[in-house]
């Protein structure tokens, strides 16, 4: 690259990334300095209290609580993501009328925001007209309809499979890219020597699309671990805390209780948990790959 390419490549990147170190690395570099203080927005004040915050978040039963909800919905993430997406994208791959209808079909969530997703299933849970209770009651299972979002049992879950539905048709699509540079020949070269489908599955597909499976688990994690719009939507975090997690604590703190302090050290624990797994799945995912 030459002296005026290079030029013209650092004025082509000096505007986004002063844009990016403005809206993305200075309030996370804020929110560190910010956890150390016990700054209220409605003063203004800010003082300097060391590891107040800290010992106050290692005390906290409500976030270990999140941190519990946070921890289940990501497990229950990376299933749906990477079993239920797999599948789909597997079955979606075998078919050839239709296909790109169908296809179209299973992606349609990925075009709504997670609000909206929120917004269809709160109706579908509904107690009184919801579509999952009209559907028991039509079955004679009158006994299995319930407040689904209200109920402490299934509130987290409830939610959990309303944004699986559209994380699994984010998964498809790269399950589905992935299949592509999968070898036609060997599949068919292990049909004719008579090799069973488990076989070809385990030593022909799933070591073809490894790279896909990166990219899914990946997502699903980051996904997961910031989930905070349609669990506010759905629950609010509620009942009695059952559905909050990580994410909807802090916003609570900040923008509730207004100690903002607290919701910053709140913040920088999720940061860390965040880069440990996701670092954590990557080096395993390299090693893997090695």
């Amino acid at each position: 690259m030459g002296l005026r390419s290079r030029r013209w490549a650092v004025a082509f990147l000096a505007a986004p990334l002063a844009l990016y170190l403005t809206i993305v690395i200075g309030p996370a570099l804020y929110s560190f300095y910010y956890g150390f203080t016990d700054w209220n927005f409605l003063t203004g004040e800010a003082n300097f209290t060391g590891l107040e915050n800290v010992e106050r978040l290692v005390q906290d039963a409500d976030f270990y609580a999140a941190l519990q909800h946070t921890a289940i919905w990501t497990i229950a993430g990376l299933v749906i993501s990477v079993f239920g997406g797999f599948w789909l994208a597997l079955g979606l791959s075998k078919l050839s009328v239709l296909n790109r209808a169908i296809k179209s079909m299973f992606f349609l969530p990925m075009a709504l925001s997670l609000v909206v997703v929120g917004f269809i299933w709160f109706w579908i849970y509904r107690l009184d007209f919801g579509f999952l209770n009209i559907v028991l009651r039509a079955l004679g299972q009158e006994d299995l309809a319930r407040a689904w979002l209200a109920d402490s049992t299934f509130a987290l879950y409830a939610v959990i499979i309303a944004w699986g539905w559209q994380q699994i048709a984010l998964s498809m699509i790269v399950f589905l890219a992935g299949l592509t540079a999968v070898p036609k020949d060997l599949i068919e070269a292990a049909t004719v020597d008579g090799a069973r489908f488990r076989h070809i599955l385990n030593q022909v597909i799933i070591p073809s699309i490894r790279p896909a499976t990166g990219v899914v688990i990946s997502l699903a994690l980051i996904n997961s671990l910031k989930s905070f719009d349609i669990v506010w939507v759905m629950t609010g975090g509620g009942p009695f805390g059952q559905s909050e997690t990580l994410a909807v604590l802090i916003y609570k703190e900040a923008f509730r209780n207004y100690d903002f302090g607290y919701s910053s050290t709140i913040a920088v624990a999720l940061f860390v948990i965040t880069v440990v797994i996701i670092g954590g799945s990557m080096i395993a995912n390299r090693s893997r790959e090695g």
